[in-house]
């Protein structure tokens, strides 16, 4: 037992003799005069003896690395914000319209409208051209949130905040920006639109791509195999829209969405359906069992029946909604691809960039996006005159 006791006792000085080497050897002095969590650790468990040698070396070596590991900087420190934005934004109309899909008087007014209508507010890093023009540029061209770090210098958390702070913004100009239907009149000249008196517009489906959680892909599955969701739209004859549900599952057919569309307290207020609705009250559909697509007339055959001539100029009026769509996802790349945000905040974005495509149609007299589609993609309907050119209708 004595043996023992000398054995422990002789341990006990060992590790003593130890720590005070320690204590000699480890520094707890720091270059900038901070003192890292880990030395104040161990500096307070030597002086009190409550440290084993093996803990002495794991904080020795996180000490090592620590000190030995440059701190990042602050991802703003030197950054000419002013320049930035210049270069996205102010620089020239060409550039504007080719990074924000505007050109600079309408992205000033934009502003304005946000700021008064919108309540979106100045930050305490961001002023309110920055935060819409970091939005656009996102929307326009579907880009990542690490691209959009290292092109305006802001953090990633910074960005997403700033793409949900504008996209809320724009949806409450909605009263402000939505098109007021308006009836197709007795006396007009509109060769697509005078059949139709009294038509308030056309509607129609997409489908755009979303991410969604593993569990609700089957819900979302098209019939062409894309994750996507149902967008119904309603556009006017100078293709505005005046409603847009979006949300529904890519898997849903179209009359379920308009249902819900009509179900809805301030849902839809019936314009023309195409060949996937029904006739009911308000809606003048196509015949069934009849051509209809414009493909169909093209290079100069001639409708056999009236209710074949019936459905031509059918199709010509609602193709308005399918040119709609088509400059809608050509300007926002984000609808043209899946992006990288959630569902919900998809949905968001996809009332922000209808929002946004009637305000640019009404403040922007040349749009070269939309120059595009003079033509109509798909159908070649450019318009024909009085008839569409019809000299007869009969077997």
């Amino acid at each position: 037992m004595v043996g023992c006791d000398g054995k422990r006792q002789k341990l006990s000085q060992l590790n003593n003799n130890r720590r005070c080497q320690a204590r000699g050897r480890i520094g707890f002095k720091v270059d900038n005069g901070f003192k890292s969590g880990y030395s104040q650790y161990l500096e307070t468990a030597l002086k009190e003896n409550k440290i084993p040698i093996s803990g002495i070396l794991v904080c020795k070596l996180l000490q090592i690395y620590r000190s030995g590991k440059s701190r990042i900087k602050n991802i703003s420190t030197n950054v000419d914000r002013q320049a930035i934005l210049h270069k996205y934004a102010y620089k020239s109309d060409t550039t504007c319209i080719s990074h924000l899909r505007m050109t600079r008087r309408c992205l000033t007014k934009l502003c304005e409208m946000l700021h008064t209508l919108g309540g979106l507010r100045t930050t305490r890093h961001t002023d309110i051209d920055e935060q819409v023009a970091i939005f656009l540029h996102i929307i326009a061209h579907n880009v990542k949130n690490q691209v959009m770090i290292g092109r305006f210098q802001r953090s990633g958390e910074t960005i997403s905040k700033i793409v949900t702070r504008v996209c809320n913004a724009v949806k409450r100009l909605h009263p402000h920006l939505l098109k007021k239907p308006e009836p197709v009149t007795e006396n007009s000249t509109d060769h697509r639109w005078k059949w139709f008196k009294n038509c308030l517009g056309a509607l129609d489906g997409t489908h755009i791509k979303c991410l969604v959680p593993l569990k609700d892909k089957p819900k979302y599955r098209t019939r062409k195999n894309d994750i996507a969701t149902n967008v119904l739209g309603v556009c006017s004859q100078d293709m505005q829209f005046i409603y847009v549900l979006p949300g529904w599952e890519g898997s849903a057919a179209d009359g379920r969405v308009l249902r819900d569309a009509l179900l809805r307290p301030r849902g839809l207020k019936v314009p023309t359906p195409d060949v996937g609705y029904t006739n009911g009250e308000g809606f003048l559909a196509p015949y069934g069992c009849q051509r209809y697509n414009l493909n169909d007339w093209r290079a100069g055959h001639q409708p056999t029946t009236p209710k074949e001539l019936f459905n031509m100029r059918h199709s010509s009026a609602r193709n308005v909604i399918e040119r709609c769509f088509c400059i809608l996802k050509a300007r926002c790349g984000i609808l043209r691809d899946n992006s990288y945000y959630p569902i919900d905040l998809k949905n968001k974005i996809i009332m922000a960039c209808c929002l946004l495509h009637n305000y640019i149609r009404k403040e922007m007299t040349i749009d070269p996006i939309e120059n595009r589609f003079e033509v109509d993609e798909g159908t070649g309907d450019v318009g024909g005159g009085d008839d569409d050119h019809i000299t007869y209708v009969g077997v």
